[in-house]
């Protein structure tokens, strides 16, 4: 079955309109009109399409409505309004039948093959190993691992992968902040590193070390052995996190992997030979007069620099510095050409909002290297703000106070935690009020669109107690609850191909909390198992169709659809 049905026919529109370019596709947006008087669906396309063709808005858009493909049975009428939107309304069949259709469709309502098998690695969380995760990073791993199942649901070829920053100054820190805590344990201690980790943590790693190794390491100032006990337990603990939270990746790649593997000196030299790197003791200016930036601290004479400000950067950058050590931007282009050769045809990166200016070098650096210039993508994932009590709860990893996913998951569930995370836009700051994910009640979106599951569930066991299936019967959906509901349900496929397509999750939840208030405006206006054995079984079709809808959107979160909850779910006949 295809559920997107709208957007291939929108397709279908655009080509016999001629208003279809393969190298440059324009990308179908579709939203529910506010006044649902207007439609079941708009979309702006003639008015995007129109603007970069210079021609017309109402004209291409009247053009799409008459080219549109036309099935009565399953849209009402195409309508031009307005400035140049085009509205579409489903036909009554199409509607009365939907319900059944969606029991009979289980978990696959909802997906779609637009994708067409294209290979996408989404590299999310990534933190350094330096400490338990916080809750920024809860949030990338709740956006990261539900890009990844909206992009499988929608036909493509998604992979997770976590890289891990094991080379660098801060894992020699970790190494001797955790030597400084073993040694407290006797004999002389050391003084953990004026940039080194205070936290419980680090004691906590320390306990576990085997003392008789650890002793003799601290005896000879081994700190590396430090350093690598602490990446290994670290990583370990993350990993459990990680997959406690419902967060999976296909590969947990090192960055020193990156370095033993040659991936970076390769890189450079395929610079050097396309002619792209300069070296030399007074660099060259960039365009607008602006001078080659060179990592903090490091002496220009002699470095190598990539010309990224050929390729949208605003100036050259430094890749190599003077005393023949690469910088950070050179073993990431490595990381990430590797990717590609990895075969994947699209990589989305999840990064901190301090990392916002490293976009364009980054991308720049991979033009520079001949790679597609929509091969990487980021999103920044700003950052969280941590209520209690309307109070901002502090974070410094370094110090040790912070509140840790473990904690969060503890405190208000993972369910609910990922819920959260995703409700925003990745681009938004996002205030993670605890009081009011603590709360089991209809005030926490969580547990309202969970509670309407299990709603459902306890009302499918109380009919079938009494001989009732939601199996097809005669007759037709009427009363305008029914029909507000299954047009809402009809919704579902193209809320999923959007969010993927527009890689914004968020786009979901809103969905799912008003798909629960619309069942249960429909659960109080409608009594659903009554005498009338037809019309209780169509109504108990449309609560276990409403029911598939719930579980499939919040499998997409990674949140659970419980069937039983803590509170007791009111069921009336």
């Amino acid at each position: 079955m295809v559920w997107t049905r709208l957007t291939d026919g929108l397709t279908a529109a655009l080509r016999g309109a001629g208003a279809w370019d393969a190298a440059r596709p324009p990308r179908i947006e579709l939203a529910i009109p506010r006044e649902r008087a207007h439609g079941d669906w708009t979309t702006n396309v003639a008015l995007i399409v129109a603007k970069e063709r210079r021609v017309n808005p109402r004209e291409l858009a009247t053009r799409l409505a008459a080219a549109f493909p036309r099935d009565p049975e399953l849209f009402a009428s195409v309508e031009v309004a307005g400035p140049g939107f085009v509205n579409f309304r489903y036909a009554p069949a199409f509607l009365n039948r939907l319900p059944g259709e969606i029991l009979a469709a289980g978990a696959s309502y909802g997906t779609s093959r637009g994708g067409a098998g294209e290979r996408v690695l989404v590299e999310y969380v990534s933190a350094n190993p330096t400490g338990p995760l916080n809750v920024v990073s809860a949030r990338a791993a709740a956006v990261g691992a539900a890009l990844v199942r909206l992009l499988r649901a929608t036909g493509h070829a998604a992979e997770g992968e976590f890289y891990v920053n094991d080379v660098g100054n801060q894992m020699d820190l970790l190494g001797r902040s955790l030597a400084a805590r073993f040694s407290e344990r006797g004999g002389t201690p050391l003084a953990v590193p004026e940039e080194g980790y205070q936290g419980e943590y680090v004691k906590t790693l320390a306990e576990a070390l085997p003392a008789a190794d650890a002793a003799a390491a601290l005896a000879r100032s081994d700190f590396a052995w430090f350093r690598d006990q602490a990446l290994a337990r670290m990583l370990e603990w993350q990993r459990k996190d990680l997959a406690d939270y419902g967060a999976e990746f296909a590969r947990w790649y090192r960055e020193s992997e990156v370095h033993d593997s040659g991936a970076v000196q390769r890189a450079l030299a395929d610079l050097e030979a396309r002619g792209v790197t300069y070296r030399g003791r007074v660099p060259e200016v960039a365009p607008e007069g602006r001078t080659p930036e060179a990592d903090e601290g490091d002496a220009r004479a002699d470095a190598t620099y990539l010309r990224t400000s050929r390729f949208g950067d605003d100036t050259d950058r430094v890749i190599v510095r003077g005393n023949g050590a690469p910088t950070y931007l050179l073993p990431d282009i490595a990381y990430h050409r590797d990717k590609r050769a990895r075969g994947f045809h699209h990589a989305i990166d999840l990064w901190g909002p301090d990392h916002h200016g490293y976009i364009p070098r980054m991308q720049a650096a991979l033009r520079a290297l001949g790679l597609e210039p929509d091969f990487l993508e980021v999103l920044i994932v700003q950052q969280v703000n941590l209520l209690a009590g309307g109070q901002p709860v502090r974070m410094s990893k370094r110090a040790g106070e912070f509140v840790t996913l473990r904690d969060l998951m503890e405190d208000v569930g993972a369910d609910c935690a990922k819920f959260f995370f995703l409700m925003r836009s990745t681009s938004a700051h996002l205030d993670f009020d605890l009081d009011l994910a603590r709360r089991q009640n209809d005030e926490n979106p969580a547990y309202y669109v969970q509670y309407a599951h299990a709603r459902i569930a306890a009302l499918l066991r109380f009919a079938a107690e009494r001989g009732f299936t939601p199996a097809p019967a005669p007759g037709a959906f009427d009363d305008p609850a029914e029909i507000a509901l299954i047009r809402q349900l009809a919704a579902f496929p193209e809320v999923v191909r959007g969010a993927a397509a527009a890689h914004e999750p968020h786009r979901l939840p809103a969905y799912l909390i008003e798909t629960a208030a619309e069942f249960h405006r429909f659960y109080h206006a409608c009594r659903v198992v009554t005498d009338d054995v037809a019309r209780s079984r169509l109504r108990l079709q449309l609560s276990g169709a409403t029911a598939t809808v719930l579980q499939n959107g919040l499998s997409l979160l990674g949140v659970s659809a419980p069937e039983r909850m803590d509170r007791a779910v009111e069921v009336s006949s």
